[in-house]
């Protein structure tokens, strides 16, 4: 199902010190260098290599300055403490930071002090929700701020926040218009990309279908657009269902009850995460999510393309080149929730231009980018079947032989708590509760009788694995640094309750997995930062990320190794040393399951060759939006957005003390 590509764009402006796929130059005394796209570059490493802050340094480090998501600055009478989870992260470009702000605008900071230089909204004032991010672009000599408002994609002056009167109208493109499926409230979470002078950005399509909600098969689409940079003119739509003739359109079988092809109605499979792209290949990489809906397909037969899946499109036309899916007709929320990581390597002595993507159920995909021929065999293997009625998956389901898994799959006894004897026969008590067993065990239908099981326990579950924050990676060595979760979740399917919904099975709610005493029912390490050589594709070194729920009072007095926090969050990677934090305690970003909830205050850094910590300090709240970096006048800062449910989120900018 892959289709040979071999299709060339022009290489693009470069900007600052950066080149492709982020191999930069080291920064000089008095230099600038620029992190200029929500993941650093259009190859979403995170990556600069930048060592003012070293292992020797490091210590040093104070706070800089601080900001609030909302800055008093913008809030004109706005009391709202604002978001205390919020996911921005600024880029810095054409000496200014720039961000999505607490109240949905985007505004330019300064970046030495954090002072507000412009801020702008939505042109008909109605509040919108804040975004991860916002894309930089120039031509050389027009400099531009591209973001998603609510509805409206908007050009900026990147010097004063005035809309680009060229660009659509007056400044913004109306992106519900052309929509195949109108949405209630159009809105994309992620940052958009720019490649080849072509925008692209997809949609946030909500997949939350529990019994009281109303739950239908016809569900707004998550197709993908791209739009001229210049103009705002729409250039391309990629169907994430296929339509009519196209490629894949025979994978979406007839729904046996009313015998309508599924492709007609069904929606979601949309790009929840940022895309990223090669200029030179003129190639944009799509990470794709699941159907509606998350949990059942009875509705939808058939493998679902694009669904779960990573497109590789052209990124003039959209056409697509090549894909591969990596669940068929999924069940288990497995949407490729990050961005693929493009990188160049040598396997076996061969050079080959790579995209590595990082999944919830902690795979590594590695394929060859021009192609998309795996670099290591994916083997299709059997997988249980489903007892649901109506319910028909796939015999198969792809497990690549390299890298190994970053993360335990599956559930076997053998993996239960043991730290005593009481933990250990509780753990065993609640395990025989639910449906359990190797990764892709069905979802079965709740039995609300006595002793009946009560769902199928997913592990990794709907926030382990690699979740939004995704991967960095060292260009230089080809080092793929992957924060994670060792996460479970219960699913069990019941009819629906709405009167108005017309989808027959959803899940009963989202049931985090519980454990003795409150604790994971699991083994540690609950998160961890895995290095894979990707030369090799093998596990270069694995570490626990945190101290874990120690304080509880069954471990209390036991010698413990480090447990691991759980919270999802992002790495930065600089010449010498991976930055990770331990993610918020609330939100989407948290989702807690066990004593206290996941999530820590501790902001860590990493020896990049060896794992070993070297040095960690506590931050006002937990890192919730990807850290970035950049250097302006010779000085090296760190960018974090942290967050606590008791405060609203703020920007901390790290540095070390400036000359005296």
């Amino acid at each position: 199902m892959r289709e040979r590509a071999n299709r060339r764009g022009r290489t693009g402006a470069i900007l600052a010190v950066t080149v492709a796929l982020g191999a930069a130059a080291p920064a000089a005394a008095g230099q600038t260098v620029e992190w200029p796209a929500y993941a650093a570059d259009q190859a979403g490493t995170k990556y600069l290599p930048l060592d003012q802050i070293n292992a020797a340094t490091v210590a040093d480090l104070e706070i800089a300055w601080r900001q609030p998501v909302i800055p008093d600055a913008i809030r004109n009478g706005e009391t709202t403490r604002g978001p205390v989870g919020s996911q921005t992260t600024p880029l810095m470009a054409g000496g200014l930071l720039y961000f999505s702000t607490g109240l949905g605008t985007v505004a330019a900071l300064e970046p030495t002090t954090g002072e507000v230089v412009w801020n702008t909204g939505p042109s008909d004032g109605v509040r919108v929700r804040q975004t991860r991010g916002v894309a930089w672009w120039t031509d050389g000599g027009e400099r531009r701020v591209l973001a998603t408002l609510g509805p409206k994609l908007v050009s900026l002056d990147a010097r004063t926040g005035a809309r680009d009167p060229a660009f659509g109208e007056a400044g913004e493109v109306d992106l519900r218009e052309g929509l195949l499926r109108p949405f209630p409230d159009f809105y994309w979470n992620s940052a958009p990309i720019v490649v080849n002078d072509v925008i692209v950005i997809g949609s946030f399509v909500e997949d939350v279908t529990t019994a009281q909600r109303v739950a239908n098969k016809e569900s707004p689409r998550g197709d993908v657009r791209g739009y001229d940079v210049r103009t705002g003119e729409h250039v391309w739509t990629f169907h994430t269902i296929p339509r009519g003739n196209e490629f894949g359109v025979e994978t979406w079988g007839a729904d046996p009850v009313d015998d309508r092809a599924s492709w007609e109605y069904s929606g979601n499979t949309n790009m929840w995460a940022h895309p990223t792209g090669d200029e030179e290949l003129g190639i944009v990489y799509l990470p794709l999510s699941t159907p509606t809906n998350d949990y059942y397909g009875g509705h939808r037969p058939g493998d679902n393309l694009f669904a779960e899946s990573l497109v590789a499109v052209d990124s003039r036309t959209g056409g697509r080149l090549w894909h591969f899916q990596a669940i068929h007709h999924g069940v288990w929320d497995y949407d490729f929730a990050s961005s693929a990581v493009l990188l160049d390597i040598t396997v076996d002595g061969r050079e080959i231009k790579a995209v590595a993507q990082p999944s919830k159920q902690a795979f590594t995909y590695v394929f060859d980018r021009v192609t998309g021929e795996p670099v290591w065999p994916i083997e299709e293997r059997p997988v249980p079947a489903s007892d649901v009625p109506g319910e028909r998956l796939a015999p198969t389901q792809p497990f690549p032989t390299r890298p190994p898994p970053f993360e335990l799959q599956g559930v076997r006894e053998d993996d239960l708590i043991d730290f005593t004897p009481e933990l250990r026969a509780e753990a065993l008590e609640l395990l025989d509760q639910y449906v359990w067993g190797p990764m892709f065990t069905a979802p079965i239908l709740l039995d609300p009788r006595p002793g009946g099981k009560k769902g199928t326990i997913f592990s990794p579950g709907t926030a382990g694995g690699a979740s939004w924050s995704g991967a960095g990676v060292d260009p230089e060595t080809g080092v793929l640094y992957v924060p994670s979760a060792y996460s479970q979740n219960v699913v069990a399917l019941v009819p629906s309750e709405h009167p108005r919904a017309d989808m027959r099975l959803v899940r009963e709610k989202y049931t985090p997995l519980p454990g003795p005493q409150g604790l994971p029912l699991f083994k540690p390490p609950y998160g961890r930062l895995t290095a894979i050589d990707m030369n090799a594709g093998d596990i270069a070194w694995q570490v626990a990320n945190g101290g874990g729920p120690r304080d509880h009072p069954a471990l209390r007095g036991l010698d413990l190794p480090k447990l691991g926090q759980g919270g999802r969050a992002s790495v930065l990677v600089t010449k010498s040393l991976v930055f990770l934090g331990e993610g918020g305690n609330t939100g989407v970003s948290a989702l807690p399951q066990w004593w206290n909830g996941p999530g820590g205050k501790m902001f860590r850094a990493y020896d990049k060759a060896t794992g070993a910590v070297v040095w960690e300090k506590e931050l006002p709240g937990g890192t919730t939006g990807a850290p970035m970096t950049y250097m302006i006048d010779g000085r090296q800062f760190i960018i974090a957005t942290v967050g606590w449910d008791d405060m609203g989120s703020e920007l901390i900018a790290l540095a070390l003390p400036e000359p005296r």
